[in-house]
């Protein structure tokens, strides 16, 4: 039998009160990021981080002083296994972060202990950006050349619109919409939230904000409800360049000003963390209070849902298929030609 890791990637997210200023560096030290030559990214990652630090310090104060992320993804990780052995796999999974610990280069010397005939790198993203998974699957690939690995590797680029992603979402929305009815609101608005983007990364062929409305509409069309009104938004807007919209906030002051009850779904999220428990439950349930929404209602991330887990499992399977190059969940460039940033290089599926 084939022996099998896979490798989960994620943001990661600071572990400690003293860990905020060090994570904020390595992210905006990114080019993926900021695209500066590296000595201005270095200096302006060490301005904008040690700036950002105490506001960022009493943002993480508000869920225990640290992120939840990396607790989260290690259960992934667990019921990810426990699916894949149950199907017959003889596997180990890990977990390396982008800007936090554990880096990559922790899960590569466990993969390399190993020793696994094939590993499978699996973004927790679910929308393809090249400044998420593409930066996550760059660093992999620059720290594996210096050690060595030997293992074929099979690489998920994206997952959008896959059947257990978009089960589970549509099945927790779909309590949602039930606890929304139970409180008396017969008619409200889905707010699909998404973290946004700089206009000029999507412009310049990124495919994310195209892959978050493709996961949209599947989810809409399992919930099966024809007259549900919803919309498509993003939020965690920083800095002065002009990003995709609408913006969440700007969505929930609308629906205030309607007097429209809320059902807000993290859509590009399968964890929890500050941008979920901070951004969309503290600081947006209290501006739809304040904008006067009648009834604000957060649906939970899918975590470690049955379904999301089993559709991550036919990834993997799917995944060890195909080899030399990225592959979608239907084993097919998902963006259209214009959309340059795409990892895939195929033709588009019809």
């Amino acid at each position: 039998m084939s022996r099998v890791a896979v490798v989960l990637f994620n943001l990661g997210g600071p572990d400690s009160p003293e860990a905020v200023k060090p994570f904020l560096f390595n992210l905006f030290n990114d080019p993926a990021i900021i695209g500066l030559p590296s000595p201005f990214r270095f200096l302006l990652a060490k301005l904008i981080s040690g700036r950002r630090a105490p506001i960022a310090r009493e943002i993480y104060a508000k869920i225990g002083g640290k992120s939840p992320l990396l607790e989260q993804t290690e259960a992934q990780a667990a019921a990810l296994t426990k699916v894949l052995v149950s199907r017959g796999f003889e596997v180990q999974t890990h977990v390396a972060m982008r800007y936090w610990k554990p880096f990559a280069g922790e899960a590569l010397a466990k993969v390399k202990a190993f020793a696994p005939d094939h590993l499978v790198l699996l973004p927790l993203y679910p929308q393809y950006s090249k400044t998420t998974s593409g930066s996550s699957l760059k660093q992999w690939r620059e720290e594996e050349a210096q050690v060595g690995l030997t293992a074929k590797t099979h690489v998920v680029c994206c997952y959008p619109t896959e059947s257990g992603f978009v089960s589970a979402v549509a099945a927790l929305t779909a309590e949602a919409l039930e606890r929304v009815k139970a409180a008396g609101q017969e008619a409200p608005r889905i707010l699909f939230s998404a973290h946004g983007l700089p206009k000029k990364v999507v412009e310049g062929g990124d495919p994310y904000q195209g892959q978050v409305e493709a996961t949209v509409t599947a989810v809409v069309a399992r919930l099966n409800r024809p007259d549900l009104e919803h919309q498509v938004c993003y939020q965690s807007r920083v800095g002065p360049l002009e990003w995709i919209g609408p913006g969440t906030d700007q969505e929930i002051e609308r629906a205030g000003a309607e007097g429209k009850a809320l059902v807000i779904v993290p859509i590009a999220f399968v964890s929890e963390h500050s941008e979920t428990l901070v951004e969309l439950d503290l600081e947006y349930g209290e501006l739809a209070k304040h904008k006067g929404v009648p009834h604000y209602e957060r649906v939970s991330t899918v975590q470690t849902h049955p379904l999301f887990i089993d559709g991550l499992a036919t990834l993997v399977s799917g995944a060890l298929t195909v080899e030399g190059r990225p592959c979608s969940h239907l084993d097919g460039r998902l963006c259209p030609l214009d959309r340059t940033d795409c990892p895939h290089p195929g033709p588009p599926l019809s």
